[in-house]
């Protein structure tokens, strides 16, 4: 297994930042974010959380403390001063925060979420108030929530409409996109910031998971999986998909292997130029 870490452009053009073969402890990358100064991006694997470099690119560890068990759902406050990461524990993933400045010497993670599991995905423009899927209650259907990181109670935003998961906040933060299958398969769906006026943005025969809008407000991106599929599972043939905010002017950018791990949490260069993601070679 190989994991391509890459970055694209709207218009098609790619570049490959780096490519890692599989080795115990580190089998895969997935899931990277470009870091707000511009020059590099962190992608999770084995666990942990790794910087690499634009310019030098290679796999530089950053020491995330007790959080040492992250998964794919993880990024940036919008002034790049703190990271969230989701740490697996006792019932389930916690969403935690860490200031990126002290990763190398030794970061203090503080635990955000107010119960598991939780996993980070999205924060508002202003840097207040953060959205992400969780379980609550006796059922198991997973919901998107939103709470202010100063702290407060949890909002529910979406109930009673089967698997919702990727929330990710619009440009201005008015809205927010993420994918549910009410429809009978996962589609890409947008509300207001309150979880008020739900409705998808389109309706077609693929699975599509993980919606990204453009910082200028331009663009969204998401991975389509073909018909049937069921979940957001890796190492299939998958779509990465580009559109307007509005979701018209659909268009393929690429076909590669991948899925789970390419594209799951907010991924565009600051001055969205670009985007990043991970393909894999089987």
């Amino acid at each position: 297994m190989i994991s391509v870490l890459a970055i694209i452009t709207p218009q098609g053009e790619q570049r490959e930042i780096l490519r890692h073969r599989a080795r115990p402890g580190l089998e895969r990358l997935e899931a990277p974010n470009w870091s707000p100064c511009g020059s590099w991006l962190l992608v999770n694997g084995g666990g942990l959380l790794w910087q690499v470099s634009l310019q030098d690119p290679g796999l530089i560890p950053l020491s995330t403390g007790i959080a040492a068990r992250c998964n794919n759902d993880h990024g940036f406050t919008r002034d790049g001063r703190i990271l969230f990461g989701s740490h697996y524990e006792g019932l389930g993933a916690q969403i935690y925060a860490m200031p990126v400045a002290g990763l190398s010497a030794g970061a203090v993670p503080e635990k955000i979420s107010s119960a598991a599991p939780s996993w980070w995905h999205g924060l508002s423009p202003d840097g207040q108030r953060m959205v992400y899927p969780a379980v609550r209650g006796e059922g198991r259907e997973v919901n998107i929530f939103s709470r202010n990181l100063a702290g407060g109670t949890e909002q529910q935003l979406t109930r009673d409409m089967g698997h919702n998961d990727g929330p990710d906040f619009s440009a201005d933060g008015r809205q927010i996109f993420w994918n549910s299958d009410q429809s009978g398969w996962a589609q890409i769906w947008r509300m207001e910031a309150n979880g008020s006026g739900a409705q998808p943005l389109f309706l077609d025969d693929r699975v599509n998971w993980f919606p990204h809008p453009s910082p200028c407000g331009a663009w969204l991106c998401w991975i389509s999986y073909p018909p049937g599929t069921e979940g957001h599972p890796a190492d299939l043939q998958v779509e990465l998909m580009l559109s307007d905010a509005q979701g018209q002017d659909r268009r393929v950018l690429q076909r590669f292997t991948g899925g789970q791990g390419s594209l799951n949490v907010p991924c565009w260069a600051p001055d969205s130029r670009a985007f990043a993601f991970i393909r894999y070679e089987l």
